[in-house]
């Protein structure tokens, strides 16, 4: 099995979101990590808030990362299917972000997570930035 086909860890988030260029970390409040491009959040670990809670408990969710996508129809793609680990809340309505819990980031192989990633990147790097990467990746 090759590293990509593996199931992905909460370090892979990590160290795929610090191998992108440009990449900065901040960290919020309760020292939770925050991935920027130019000064832009494109991954961060999320405090508990009251709008992600477990349907049966009403506690809630400690392990939220939220991930930017490009668009609403990204969105959309990776959160209208009940079975997918993507999920996002009225919070969210009309952000262009899906929520991810670490408990399921298994669920995901190492590649799919560094896609995600990667297009978290992309959607928040300037033009220029994102142009040389594609490019250095023959992605365009």
């Amino acid at each position: 099995m090759s590293d990509g086909n593996r199931r992905a860890r909460v370090e892979d988030v990590h160290e795929l979101a610090s191998a992108m260029p440009h990449v900065t970390v901040d960290y919020g409040p309760g020292n939770n990590p925050v991935y920027q491009v130019g000064g832009k959040s494109f991954i961060f670990f999320r405090n508990p808030r009251p709008d992600a809670v477990d349907s049966e408990t009403g506690e809630r969710y400690r392990d939220v990362i939220v991930f930017w996508v490009a668009s609403e129809a990204d969105k959309q793609a990776l959160v209208q299917d009940d079975s997918s680990p993507f999920f996002t809340t009225a919070h969210f309505k009309g952000h262009p972000s899906v929520l991810l819990r670490a408990s399921r980031v298994a669920e995901l192989t190492r590649e799919e997570l560094a896609e995600l990633i990667q297009d978290a990147w992309l959607s928040r790097a300037s033009a220029r930035r994102a142009a040389a990467w594609l490019s250095s990746h023959s992605l365009t």
